[in-house]
């Protein structure tokens, strides 16, 4: 009799084992580069890629409109579409927790598809950047979107011309169409972190990480410009790194993932 239950003790505790693995959720994590960058290895985010994956995470690093190749081809809205298809690649991989991450724009779009769509587990803004709605920002742009609103206002939003960028202290141009310009420069469009912060989807925690040397950071863009905003959640994390902008993917890493199995 002790023997038939040590066995049935054995095969119970087994049991309630085996269930609560199967019913363990695994975690996918999209990682997008930044303005002008990649996903390669060396980049800010490549290294984190390999790291998440050998602490057991899925990951998609897709290449986005604001990439490298690309060059700003798509406008707010429709990139918030091709965050849909790395979503649909993670759950096609197994994962049924989803967590959106970038780094700098690629943080700024993160956090607007957190602001879009329900049932994110949470948003990884990674040394945040890109903030139309900063008056330092639009001066030297010039205000440029003002050129981009007047053209879409005549009809001209397909058309394709050089605006003024600017991008971590370097001004440039960028050749895109006015009407994709417009949506990611307009100080009063569908870029601007602290008004997506606000629209975060109730359930989705926000990680803010950011390092001691960003010039967003340098600024006084602290917690309260857009991670206060967020809904209350208890995991809900404000972090600051050492380093500069282009190392807090790498130097926040133990912090990220920490967050992440925390979720």
């Amino acid at each position: 009799m002790r023997t038939f239950r040590f066995i049935l003790i054995l095969l119970v505790a087994f049991g309630v084992a085996g269930f609560s693995g199967a019913a363990d959720a695994k975690t996918g994590v999209i990682l997008m580069h930044g303005k002008g960058g990649t996903a390669k290895a060396k980049s800010p985010i490549g290294k984190l890629i390999s790291t998440l994956e050998d602490a057991g995470f899925i990951v998609a690093a897709p290449d986005m409109a604001w990439s490298r190749s690309r060059g700003l081809d798509k406008d707010y809205e429709a990139s918030m579409a091709d965050i849909d298809e790395a979503v649909k690649e993670l759950k096609a991989k197994g994962a049924t927790r989803i967590v959106v991450g970038g780094h700098s724009m690629g943080a700024n779009a993160a956090l607007g598809y957190g602001a879009r769509r329900d049932g994110i587990a949470g948003i990884l803004a990674m040394a945040p950047g890109h903030v139309p709605d900063v008056a330092g920002f639009q001066k030297q742009v010039g205000h440029d979107y003002r050129r981009a609103r007047e053209m879409v206002a005549a009809g001209r939003g397909d058309e394709v011309t050089a605006f003024n960028d600017f991008n971590q202290g370097t001004g440039n141009s960028i050749t895109t169409k006015a009407s994709v310009y417009l949506s990611w420069f307009d100080p009063e469009g569908p870029a601007i972190f602290p008004k997506n912060a606000a629209a975060l989807k109730p359930g989705t925690a926000l990680m803010w990480i950011v390092g001691e040397n960003d010039n967003i950071l340098k600024r006084g863009d602290n917690e309260d410009y857009a991670f206060n905003k967020a809904p209350a959640h208890p995991k809900n994390l404000y972090v600051v790194v050492g380093g500069g902008h282009m190392a807090t993917p790498r130097i926040g890493a133990e912090r990220i993932i920490e967050w992440l199995k925390g979720l």
